[in-house]
């Protein structure tokens, strides 16, 4: 993983463990903890939306649209989460109560951090991903397509949820998810406290290695770096085809004059 997308090979597993943290309380640390755990591909939410096929990528923006219609939404999220074990991140984290009706047996944890240091990370995705040059930037490149819309439909869905967006969020978040998670299924942890409360929750051996210490800021504004030199160069490309064409069209109507 490491900020590239983990695809599935076996779709008959199912998730073990929803990793229910908000965004920048370590996700892809969770994320690649939970893999070598569990031996298996976790769907962390930056990774996949950013690397992911065009259909991919738009199958959580259905699931979003379908928030109205449950049975819609259940089969839309078990299509989406078919064989990986875990999942991290938004967008998964806003559809807790429905992932875990579609696997009661799995674990749920959710991430405290310093609510200062959290929001300080949080309003620099918030600048970023809401830039709305974005919107006609990517709309020439597969899957990144619909990054824009969906960091809309989140942020819908959490100001109905929740209301305005503060730095009491990731508090709201977590109360939220412990309210409708069963008391033995929920779990709450730092990430300072490493390996011994995922392997508590799991009965899992400690592994003989650090507890992954991943930067999810550096992470995602790798992939978003090549993501939009990717689209640059597309624009580029149409560009150019179009002064091509415009210089054929005028040698065209010069030949005719």
């Amino acid at each position: 993983m490491g900020g590239v997308p983990s695809i599935p090979q076996d779709r008959t597993r199912t998730l073990k463990v929803i990793g229910a943290g908000y965004s920048r309380t370590g996700t892809l640390s969770m994320a690649l903890a939970l893999e070598k755990l569990l031996d298996g591909p976790v769907m962390h939410g930056g990774s996949q939306l950013l690397g992911r096929e065009d259909a991919y990528v738009k199958l959580w923006s259905d699931i979003f649209s379908a928030r109205d219609d449950k049975q819609r939404l259940l089969s839309l999220l078990r299509e989406a989460t078919a064989g990986f074990v875990a999942i991290t991140d938004a967008p998964g984290n806003c559809f807790v109560a429905e992932l875990l009706e579609l696997y009661p047996d799995a674990e749920v944890v959710c991430v405290e951090r310093d609510r200062a240091r959290w929001w300080k990370s949080w309003e620099s995705v918030t600048e970023t991903a809401g830039a709305g040059f974005l919107n006609w930037f990517l709309a020439v490149v597969p899957g990144k397509r619909w990054y824009p819309k969906l960091v809309t439909q989140f942020l819908e869905q959490q100001e109905e949820q929740f209301g305005p967006m503060t730095d009491k969020r990731m508090g709201e978040h977590n109360s939220h998810v412990r309210a409708i998670t069963p008391a033995s299924k929920f779990h709450m942890m730092e990430l300072s406290e490493g390996w011994a409360p995922l392997c508590n929750m799991l009965s899992a051996p400690v592994p003989d290695e650090p507890f992954p210490r991943a930067n999810d800021a550096e992470a995602v504004e790798g992939l978003a770096g090549v993501i939009l030199k990717d689209a640059g160069t597309r624009w580029g490309a149409i560009f150019a085809l179009a002064g091509v064409a415009g210089y054929g069209a005028l040698q065209v109507w010069k030949w005719g004059t």
